[in-house]
């Protein structure tokens, strides 16, 4: 099966158009003509996103409607699956930099529902980064000079998952509340004995039992392992009101990951998300000031679920063989990454303290 390709010829000069961040048309690099995204001013289109079954979903037994089957490219260095767009064969890794070539096999997986556009141009994400790499005073220098350079980051459509869920938990344990006792002690102060009185807290428990309701609402969950979870996590929040049904157009100019983590693994991610959400509303329930929980029982229903994309710009460098990833929300510029330390820096500043406490305990000597 051929690569999916998102080609868009421009009106007037033919030439390939991109989506314009923060914008709802396509423009052409070549002679600037602008189009409007198909009904990406429609609200009713805007609102319509779909909520598939959860069960069915999991059973694979989804409308064949939501099924798409595609060619790939798996990185064999982070593991991400990436989706070329045009007559791209071999790139690099947008995440970790590794040379990759376009797979020939196909796979079958879950259409996305909806995805939030890029609304940070890749102008202010660059800006960004490099307003994150100053502030890291010991990397190396080459890592300001990667974004001061402009060398072009990748802008690309990262996969989740969304759940929904209603719940139900009842529980069982028990709820510790403070009291104090006066105690008197001897202590010796200058030789001397002396006595002394203080408080000493006890705690009183007592059984509890109840029950709490929960009701979650596209509750987030990254659905690809090409990234640290701690990069995708720090760049949220996401404003999860700006979703639009899922359209190629938007596509246009960028990438598009698939997803590697499943959607049985990630309602068992979600579903640990869950139980922590749960656990807290339980001690809450419980009162007091310490609470133990013995057991708690959860009924999940009405349970739905979304593929979606979000957008991201991705950079990778690469210092002294190791490749270091930062990530940049598209939607609100906020920056995340990894970066290695400059030896020598850190050897100056090591340097310039000594140096520093030498000299004011030269002061005060004197």
């Amino acid at each position: 099966m051929p690569a999916r390709e998102h080609h868009y010829p421009c009106e007037q000069c033919g030439a390939d158009l991109r989506y314009a961040p923060g914008q709802t048309r396509m423009v052409c690099a070549h002679c600037g003509h602008a189009q409007e995204v198909p009904e990406a001013s429609d609200k009713a289109a805007r609102t319509g996103l779909v909520e598939l079954d959860l069960q069915d979903g999991l059973a694979a037994d989804l409308p064949q409607a939501e099924v798409a089957e595609h060619r790939t490219t798996h990185c064999p260095n982070c593991g991400a699956v990436v989706e070329f767009t045009g007559e791209r064969h071999a790139a690099e890794c947008p995440f970790c930099a590794t040379p990759v070539v376009v797979d020939t096999g196909t796979s079958r997986s879950i259409k996305p529902q909806g995805l939030i556009p890029f609304a940070v141009t890749e102008e202010a994400a660059r800006e960004a980064l490099g307003r994150w790499l100053k502030a890291r005073w010991f990397a190396p220098s080459g890592l300001g000079e990667y974004a001061r350079k402009g060398r072009r980051i990748q802008g690309i459509y990262t996969p989740f998952w969304t759940f929904d869920a209603d719940t139900r938990s009842r529980y069982t344990g028990q709820r510790g509340d403070y009291y104090y006792e006066t105690r008197t002690r001897t202590v010796t102060v200058n030789g001397k004995s002396q006595q002394r009185t203080e408080q000493v807290r006890h705690t009183r428990w007592r059984a509890a039992a109840g029950a709490v309701a929960r009701k979650f609402d596209d509750l987030l969950v990254l659905a690809a392992k090409s990234l640290p979870r701690s990069h995708t996590d720090a760049l949220q929040p996401w404003d999860l009101g700006a979703l639009v049904p899922y359209r190629a157009d938007y596509l246009s100019g960028f990438l598009a990951e698939g997803y590697t983590v499943t959607l049985p693994e990630g309602h068992g991610a979600a579903r640990e998300i869950m139980a922590g959400v749960i656990a807290g509303d339980v001690r809450a329930d419980i009162g007091g000031d310490e609470q133990r929980i013995s057991a708690i029982n959860t009924t999940h229903y009405n349970e739905t679920f979304k593929h979606i994309l979000l957008p991201v710009w991705t950079a990778a460098y690469k210092y002294r063989g190791r490749s270091f990833r930062f990530v940049v929300n598209g939607q609100t510029g906020k920056v995340q990454g990894e970066r290695p330390y400059s030896p020598w820096k850190i050897a100056f500043a090591v340097l310039l303290a000594l140096l520093v406490a030498g000299a004011i305990a030269l002061i005060s000597r004197s």
